[in-house]
């Protein structure tokens, strides 16, 4: 009892060790944080966010300079090949035209299937490239792709031994593939223009 009185003590005489003691009890209860006392921020969160979606005027223009560039060489077909990142079936695939893309595990489609991917997370050129947040807007760039095999993947053996315990335990698996050959990567429209939508259903 005599130690527990000394240690009370000795945590009275330390302020800054109850005040940290008591903002952490406070952190931890169950009571709702209205409730809590909080310490009044000293900064408007209100007034940040207008500062943030203000931007000067030399900004604006070097951003429609970018723009005007980028729209020049799409008007003149002179952005070269394009590349693009998509996101399929857990994964992220930099394709090109032509390319060929593996994805491992059960898909729905069938071979000869033409499908779009619209979950383009970047697509670019020689000159250029638009990155997206996290995705690019739908309708601004267009991947379409053909299921051109559905295959099984070499046999897998999985072994399982535990000596002296008379136990063995052998299996094989063989989990499904698709085969994607990427048909085209096209820029549909500008890139400082309002999003369009589509009138076709989005498949993947």
């Amino acid at each position: 009892m005599a130690f527990l009185c000394k240690t009370l003590l000795s945590l009275a005489r330390q302020p800054c060790l109850v005040n940290n003691l008591a903002h952490t009890f406070r952190a931890l209860s169950a009571a709702p944080k209205l409730l809590q006392q909080q310490k009044p921020s000293l900064v408007n969160p209100a007034e940040i966010a207008n500062k943030s979606l203000e931007t000067p005027d030399n900004q604006q223009k070097e951003c429609q300079d970018v723009f005007n560039k980028v729209n020049s060489q799409l008007a003149a077909q002179k952005e070269g090949r394009l590349f693009a990142v998509v996101h399929l079936c857990g994964k992220q695939f930099k394709i090109t035209t032509g390319d060929i893309i593996l994805v491992e595990g059960y898909w729905p489609p069938t071979i000869g299937d033409k499908i779009r991917l619209d979950k383009v997370l970047l697509a670019g050129a020689q000159d250029f490239t638009l990155i997206g947040r996290p995705l690019l807007p739908n309708g601004l760039v267009n991947v379409e792709a053909t299921i051109i095999e559905k295959t099984l993947t070499h046999t897998k053996t999985h072994f399982k031994k535990k000596r002296r315990k008379q136990y063995m335990r052998i299996n094989f698996q063989r989990s499904p593939n698709t085969m994607i050959r990427i048909n085209t990567i096209e820029i549909e429209r500008n890139v400082d223009d309002a999003a369009q939508s589509f009138s076709e259903p989005r498949i993947f």
